[in-house]
């Protein structure tokens, strides 16, 4: 399976951008997509997360209430609809899927995912 992300970009604070990660490949193997961000001299966070057939939606405190996850199974193509941004959302943000037998590791965890992209710079200046 490859990830193709896309969509970031510099923003003003309380500005929005929709990020997007098209899926290729073996694609009937995922269950879940999930949204990732790594800012500067901090770990790897999770952000959101959706299952491709029941459309479960989960997301950290952090951007509930901001930022929406949806996902187009035709297309085979997860979003991010980015709102209120504020510097602290500032980060390189990462598309990442895997299996349902990873999903059981919990969504939150980078070891429920086995496919990453290659991520895409979302920059907030203040």
């Amino acid at each position: 399976v490859q990830l193709q992300a896309s969509g970031g970009g510099l923003v003003q604070t309380g500005g929005s951008l929709r990020l997007s990660c098209v899926a290729s490949g073996r694609t009937g193997s995922t269950y879940h997509m999930g949204w990732f961000r790594q800012a500067p001299r901090k770990e790897r966070e999770f952000v959101a997360a959706v299952t491709w057939r029941g459309g479960s939606t989960y997301y950290a405190d952090s951007v509930k209430g901001r930022f929406t996850i949806s996902r187009d199974n035709a297309k085979n193509t997860v979003y991010l609809q980015m709102n209120s941004l504020n510097p602290e959302d500032t980060a390189v943000y990462y598309c990442a899927t895997g299996s349902l037998a990873r999903y059981n590791n919990g969504y939150k965890n980078a070891e429920a995912y086995d496919y990453w992209g290659q991520g895409t710079q979302v920059t907030v200046s203040s």
